[in-house]
């Protein structure tokens, strides 16, 4: 009898660490997916945001078309991209054609003045800064997450279950050169 008892005590005791630990998964799996959204928030204020900056320059100056150009692109890409890689590298694209658009509007003192442009300007900024922290936080959730599908023992139960590690958000290789932009024309 006490052997039984020992096995019933050992088998509950597997059992229920093996639904916490799954539990822990799938609390941390939606903590990455809800950080996910909050970028994804971000970005849609940025997007949001691009059009009303772009209309206020593009009145002053048409020569920078291909900046204007760049950017619908690049939330054309952003808008169709499904997977948080694909996302991750549109919004990339967004940010290199919106820095080259900062850079002209910082070169063009009738638009530094405009106070829609400065408006603009200042919430781009802001969401910049909100981006960035979003990100961060995003990348933490999927350390923790990811942390759990690699250790000892919850491993075995991620792998039970098809918990697979998830990617952290990465910058797109040439992100850290700065924009050139040539108002030579």
């Amino acid at each position: 009898m006490k052997k039984t008892t020992y096995l019933i005590i050992i088998i509950a005791l597997v059992l229920i660490y093996g639904a916490v630990t799954y539990n822990n998964l799938v609390s941390a799996n939606v903590a990455v997916d809800t950080q996910w959204a909050q970028v994804e928030t971000q970005y849609q204020r940025r997007l949001d945001l691009i059009p009303n900056l772009v209309a206020s320059v593009q009145g002053i100056f048409s020569q920078e078309q291909a900046i204007f150009t760049a950017l619908a692109e690049a939330r054309t890409r952003y808008s169709g991209a499904v997977s948080v890689n694909d996302k991750a590298q549109a919004a990339t694209q967004v940010e290199s054609a919106l820095g080259r658009l900062l850079a002209v509007v910082e070169n063009y003192p009738q638009l530094k003045s405009s106070e829609t442009v400065q408006t603009l300007m200042t919430q781009l900024e802001g969401t910049e800064n909100r981006v960035s922290v979003e990100r961060n936080r995003f990348n933490t959730s999927v350390q923790n997450y990811n942390l759990l599908t690699k250790r000892f023992p919850s491993r075995i139960i991620a792998s039970v279950f098809g918990f697979e590690a998830k990617a952290y958000f990465e910058a797109a290789s040439g992100a850290e050169v700065a924009p050139k932009v040539d108002l030579s024309v």
